[in-house]
C-alpha cells in the first residue's frame, strides 16, 4: 500500500494521539472519576455485554484516529484492507476518524458508560495509558479469543500481557511504537548511544523532552538504570529530581508536545525524546535525522482496539481484529502507516514483496524491531490510578504546566 503523499502530514498526526498532554481538564469530571478510582463508575464483567446483534445486522461502528489506516493512491476516502474484510465476510464497516485526542474521547463516551448506556460504538483505539482507564473501570469487555486465531497466533510477544490488561483479554494493539532518541548526527558530530549523552555540554539549552507525564517517564527512568516493569513511586520522583536539577542548569530547552518535529527539523534543537514513527518520516525529509534505542533501553508502548462496554454487535468486531492480525492484512497496514507493527509474522509477506520499498520496510528496525533492538526495549508498568494525581502534579510542576 503506498505511504500517504505527504511525509509531514503523517508526522503531524501524532500531535492528538501519542503526545496530547496529559490532565483532568480535558474531560471533566469523567476524568477525576477514573484517577480517583470511584467505585460507582466500575461495571463488573458480568454487566458488560449487550445483546449481540452481529448475527442479524452485519455490521459494526469502528472509530479510530485521523490517518490511522491505509487508503487507496487514486482515491483517499477507500480503505482496502477495511473493503477486503467486507469482501470476505459481508460485514459493512463505519469507520469514522473522530478521535482527536484520549481524554477528549473519553470525556464523549463516559457519561454513557458510567450509565450503563450505548456508547454507538463498536471498536475504538486509544492509546494504552487510556486504554488501561477503561479496563479499571470496567468499560472494556473480555474478548473471545476461539473466534480469533490470527490474534492467538501473530500477536507481538512483547506486547501480549501489560501490567494492566493480564493476557490481553480486554484489548488488542492497533498498531505500536518505540519511545527513544533523535538527533542530527551531521550536526552534532558525534553519535549519541546513551540517555546521559542528552547531558554533555556540546548540548546545553539544545535538548527537548516530552511534556506529558505518561510520554516521557519512562525514557527517563530507564537512562538511570530503573527496570521500568517495576519501577516505584522513589524511582519517580528521583527521576524529577534529576530533571529539575538539568531545568535549573539549562540543559533542556523547552517541554514539547509533538512540535519537537519542528525544532528538530529547524535545528533548534540537535537532539530530543522522539517516537520511532515520526523518526522514519523524519529521515525521509531529512537522512541526517538518526534513531536510537539507548543503550539503558527504550519504551515500547502500543495504541489498542477495545470494544466498550453495551457493544451491539462484539462478535463482527472481533472477526474484524482478528482480520487485521492475518500476516497479509498487518503487512498491508504497516506499509501505509511505519509504526512498529504488531505482528512479527508481516515482516516475511513484506519481505516477499517485488516493490523494493516494501521488501525495505521489512528490514527497517523501527517497524520491525531486531533482536539486538528488541532486548533493548521495555512495556512500562503505567501510571496506575492511584497515583496520577500526585504523580500528574509533580511532573506538571517540573515542566513548569
Amino acid at each position: 500500500m503506498p505511504a500517504p503523499t505527504s511525509s509531514r502530514r503523517r508526522v503531524t498526526r501524532r500531535v492528538t494521539r501519542r503526545a496530547a498532554l496529559r490532565g483532568l481538564g480535558a474531560a471533566g469530571l469523567l476524568s477525576a472519576l477514573a484517577g480517583c478510582g470511584v467505585p460507582s463508575a466500575y461495571v463488573p464483567e458480568d454487566r458488560r455485554a449487550g445483546t449481540d446483534r452481529s448475527a442479524r445486522e452485519r455490521s459494526l461502528a469502528f472509530a479510530n484516529w485521523p490517518m490511522y489506516m491505509d487508503t487507496d493512491a487514486e482515491d483517499e476516502e477507500r480503505r482496502p484492507t477495511l473493503e477486503a474484510f467486507t469482501e470476505r465476510t459481508g460485514i459493512e464497516v463505519r469507520y469514522t476518524e473522530e478521535i482527536n485526542d484520549n481524554d477528549e474521547f473519553f470525556g464523549k463516551v463516559g457519561p454513557a458508560l458510567i450509565n450503563r448506556q450505548d456508547t454507538g460504538h463498536d471498536l475504538v483505539v486509544v492509546s494504552d495509558w487510556m486504554a488501561a482507564r477503561f479496563v479499571r473501570l470496567g468499560w472494556a469487555q473480555a474478548m473471545d479469543r476461539t473466534r480469533q486465531p490470527n490474534v492467538a497466533e501473530h500477536l507481538d510477544p512483547q506486547l501480549r500481557s501489560p501490567s494492566f490488561d493480564a493476557g490481553r483479554l480486554h484489548t488488542v494493539p492497533w498498531q505500536s511504537g518505540i519511545t527513544g532518541i533523535a538527533y542530527n548526527r551531521r550536526a552534532l558530530g558525534r553519535e549519541i548511544r546513551s540517555v546521559r549523552d542528552l547531558w554533555h555540554p556540546d548540548l546545553a539549552g539544545r535538548v527537548t523532552l516530552f511534556s506529558g507525564l505518561d510520554e516521557s517517564f519512562a525514557l527517563l527512568m530507564q537512562g538511570s538504570g530503573v527496570d521500568v516493569t517495576r519501577w516505584t513511586e522513589a524511582d519517580f520522583h528521583r527521576m524529577c529530581d534529576q530533571v529539575e536539577e538539568l531545568v535549573r542548569r539549562r540543559r533542556i530547552r523547552r517541554f514539547t508536545g509533538n512540535d519537537y518535529t519542528s525544532d528538530l527539523g529547524k535545528g533548534d534543537v540537535l537532539a530530543c525524546q522522539a517516537y520511532s514513527g515520526d523518526a522514519v518520516q523524519l529521515q525521509a525529509d531529512n537522512p541526517d535525522i538518526e534513531f536510537v534505542v539507548p543503550e539503558e533501553g527504550g519504551e515500547l508502548w502500543a495504541e489498542s482496539l477495545l470494544i466498550p462496554n453495551l457493544a451491539r454487535h462484539k462478535a463482527n468486531a472481533e472477526a474484524l481484529i482478528d482480520h487485521y492480525y492475518a500476516p497479509e492484512v498487518a503487512a498491508e497496514l504497516a506499509a501505509a502507516v511505519a509504526y512498529v507493527c504488531p505482528v512479527p509474522a508481516a515482516r516475511e509477506v513484506l519481505a516477499a514483496s517485488p516493490d523494493r520499498e516494501r521488501a525495505e520496510l521489512a528490514e527497517n528496525p523501527l517497524v520491525f524491531p531486531d533482536g539486538t533492538m528488541r532486548g533493548r526495549l521495555a512495556v512500562a508498568r503505567d501510571v496506575t490510578a492511584a497515583e496520577r494525581r500526585t504523580l500528574a502534579g509533580r511532573w506538571n510542576a517540573v515542566v513548569g504546566m
